[in-house]
């Protein structure tokens, strides 16, 4: 009739009993604690790991590049944390960073362990697999198959320029009324990657375009079924669900790393009013009012190429990069690291190394110009990491971002709805990508 006191839940076992259970589970602790020491015991050093939780608890979920940045002040360049027991080797800095995407490429090709996409794709598709074999394949034929649809190619330059001029036209459906531009920039990209990959696009009142956008995963089983080819061979890496994640995965990165860019961009250059101002001027000289711009001008542009460089540098989009894996033993900064152990190059801290950038902590179009006003290449220019593991679909995001942005800002001048030194540049979220703050804009017609 009434509950259990707390005395008699507490004499459910003879103390006896409670105390050897006790010193069980301690020992047990005890062992897991002494055994992965001992395994792990060459690596990297770094923070204390707690039995069962490793370094969780130290590491902040909402800033999770600056708790890194924080560890590797202590423990040097490269050290090692661990993520329940699995040890994660973390890489700062260009130097060390160069070493793992390019100096000792090979050593490193494996993909390191993310759970959540690793439970959904089933180490599946060019991005997320882990079985070398099946990545070298499915790279090879990614890089074939985009190649054959146009990317980086005038076609697709072309379709480009025509998306970009359906977004000015939306955006001159505002009335110069202040909105919040994200979603209008989603459907552009999103248009792109469907022209492109798929032959069509959707006008932007189209419900559809919205389901695409959040169910990408269905529109592909739809599109591809003509992908079975090799249904009948066990062995072969080309089975639907393969090539289905790739093409997954290829469309998914390019929409949303893609648009959340160009959406951050349209802020910053809020924010910076001298600086928009600089960059409309080169707009006006080299452009004019009238053409499309075209990757062509990109060479006559040189404030324009280092402001592109800027945005991707500054926004630091992937501040974690994507985890590799060892896939032999190999030495990194004196360390023995064992085949097989996940590696973290962190991208922030090489796109904000103060030994490679002038202004490596604000936004500066100039970390890319030499004194002559002249655009400089930069080795720690990384936010695609680097390699024969880097972004695929790099040329192309580079490509849409310069013609976007020309277009838009050679037809519009642009208004916050706050003034601009309230205007938050600081990401919103910052832990597996920096996610913008939401904000509204009206769109002036020049």
């Amino acid at each position: 009739m009434f509950p259990a006191s707390k005395q008699a839940i507490g004499m459910d076992l003879p103390a006896g009993m409670t105390l050897l259970l006790t010193l069980g589970v301690s020992g047990l602790i005890l062992y897991l604690s002494i055994r992965t020491s001992w395994i792990w015991r060459h690596l990297p050093p770094g923070p204390t790991p707690l039995p069962l939780l490793g370094n969780i608890m130290e590491i902040g979920r909402s800033d999770v590049a600056n708790s890194l940045k924080k560890f590797s002040d202590k423990y040097g360049e490269v050290f090692t944390i661990y993520l329940g027991s699995r040890p994660v080797v973390v890489v700062t800095g260009y130097k060390q960073v160069k070493e793992v995407y390019l100096d000792k490429a090979d050593d490193f090709l494996g993909r390191g362990d993310l759970p959540a996409w690793n439970n959904f794709y089933k180490s599946q598709g060019v991005i997320f697999t882990d079985v070398l074999e099946w990545w070298r394949e499915l790279r090879g034929f990614s890089i074939s198959s985009l190649r054959d649809l146009g990317f980086g190619k005038s076609g697709t330059e072309d379709g480009i320029q025509e998306e970009a001029h359906c977004l000015v036209e939306e955006l001159k459906k505002t009335k110069e009324s202040f909105i919040d531009p994200q979603l209008c920039l989603r459907k552009a990209v999103c248009n792109i990657n469907l022209s492109t990959m798929f032959g069509n696009r959707h006008e932007y009142e189209d419900k559809d375009l919205v389901v695409v956008l959040s169910c990408i995963q269905n529109t592909f089983a739809a599109a591809n079924s003509s992908w079975v080819q090799e249904k009948a061979n066990p062995n072969s890496v080309f089975t639907r669900s393969h090539l289905l994640s790739s093409a997954l995965q290829i469309f998914f990165a390019g929409v949303e790393t893609t648009s959340t860019t160009l959406y951050y961009s349209l802020l910053i250059l809020l924010k910076y009013p001298d600086i928009c101002a600089k960059f409309q001027k080169e707009i006006d000289h080299v452009i004019g009012p009238n053409r499309c711009s075209t990757i062509k001008d990109k060479s006559s542009m040189p404030y324009t190429e280092a402001l592109i460089h800027e945005i991707h540098r500054f926004i630091d989009l992937l501040p974690l990069g994507v985890p590799r894996k060892t896939v032999r033993e190999v030495t990194l900064k004196g360390y023995k690291i064992p085949q097989g152990i996940n590696i973290l190059p962190l991208l922030s801290s090489v796109l904000k190394d103060p030994t490679c950038f002038k202004y490596p902590a604000e936004f500066n179009p100039e970390n890319f110009l030499n004194e002559k006003g002249e655009f400089q290449k930069n080795g720690a220019y990384m936010p695609f990491a680097a390699g024969k593991r880097n972004c695929l679909g790099e040329p192309m995001a580079r490509m849409m971002l310069f013609l976007f942005l020309t277009t838009i800002f050679q037809n519009f001048d642009l208004k916050s709805s706050v003034p601009f030194e309230e205007l938050d540049i600081t990401p919103l979220v910052s832990g597996f990508g920096n996610l913008p703050r939401n904000y509204k804009c009206a769109f002036i017609t020049r």
